[in-house]
């Protein structure tokens, strides 16, 4: 569901009112707990930069920072008064969402370096309502890291629970063992039981 209210926290309320609505965004929370280190065994509130909770905002992605990392833009954990841009990863963020965009600082640091100074209020590399809404619904569904045949494949996921059977490039993989560490695939179909006959 798209939030069309004026972001809270973004500037004084009469700036944002006059600036009025300048565009859609992605938006998603820090979640409260994430893992990392060597197996992602060590868990923290929020990230480093970002404290749990957090809103950022993430712009349509104009190039690949790295599997499932997003460029992202939000108030730092030190300072609440400004915004910064870092890199996320997608598995750190929860609760995605469409927000409106009011205030003309945001949409300073969403342009980033496309930032044209005559234009302040214009965001260079807008989301659709739809397309921000659509991605928003797919991130919302609980996903499972994806193995096939032992090999990872961290790009690729599948829903939770996962499907039987998954067709990947016009191949059928079929489930062969569902646990912690995601779902495992196998291209050989499972044996088939006999039954004894009467």
């Amino acid at each position: 569901m798209a939030d069309t209210e004026p972001t809270e926290g973004t500037g004084p309320a009469e700036e944002e009112e006059k600036a009025g609505l300048l565009g859609w965004c992605l938006v998603a929370n820090v979640a409260r707990e994430t893992l990392h280190g060597e197996g992602g065994l060590d868990l923290q509130h929020g990230m480093k930069h970002f404290a749990a909770g957090a809103l950022l905002w993430i712009p349509p992605v104009p190039w690949d920072p790295g599997h499932c990392r997003w460029p992202a833009v939000g108030r730092h954990r030190g300072n609440s008064r400004r915004y910064v841009s870092m890199v996320v990863r997608a598995e750190d963020l929860e609760n995605f969402r469409v927000k409106g965009v009011y205030s003309e600082a945001l949409v300073r640091r969403l342009n980033g370096r496309r930032h044209d100074p005559a234009a302040p209020r214009t965001l260079q590399n807008p989301w659709s309502r739809e397309d921000a809404q659509n991605w928003a619904d797919r991130w919302n569904q609980p996903r499972e890291a994806l193995r096939i045949d032992g090999r990872s494949y961290p790009w690729m996921t599948v829903t939770n629970p996962p499907p039987a059977e998954l067709c990947v490039d016009g191949e059928t993989l079929h489930l062969a063992h569902y646990g912690t560490r995601g779902a495992h695939y196998s291209r050989t179909p499972p044996p088939v039981e006999r039954t004894p006959g009467p």
